[in-house]
């Protein structure tokens, strides 16, 4: 007879796999360009500078973090950035199950590619 009520086992998820959830929940908002990393002082926003935009760290369960990002032209920066915390909240706690306690956004760069002057 199978023993029914041993413990279940441990599951660990990779910070990679964490940033990776984060990134493109991101990226699924309206008005989200691209998630970028922050540039050094002096040094402006370049398309080699993609894809890294994500930081994070857990403390007591819960997550805290980062994320740069560009914002396309024309759309409401205040009403994206709350978009993008709420979708990132919503996708670590749906697949990994686990809480964020804080997801700051920065606002790299507007990319005005393909509006109108």
């Amino acid at each position: 007879m199978p023993d029914y009520n041993r413990p279940p086992g441990k599951t660990t998820v990779s910070p990679g796999v964490l940033m990776t959830i984060a990134r493109m929940a991101a990226l699924g908002v309206p008005g989200v360009r691209a998630v970028g990393r922050p540039a050094p002082a002096g040094e402006h926003y370049s398309r080699s500078r993609m894809g890294t935009g994500v930081r994070l760290a857990i403390h007591d369960d819960f997550i805290r973090g980062d994320m740069y990002l560009v914002i396309k032209a024309g759309v409401n920066v205040r009403e994206v950035c709350r978009d993008v915390q709420q979708q990132v909240a919503r996708a670590l706690q749906e697949m990994a199950g686990m809480s964020v306690a804080r997801m700051d956004i920065h606002v790299e760069d507007i990319d005005y590619e393909g509006t109108e002057a």
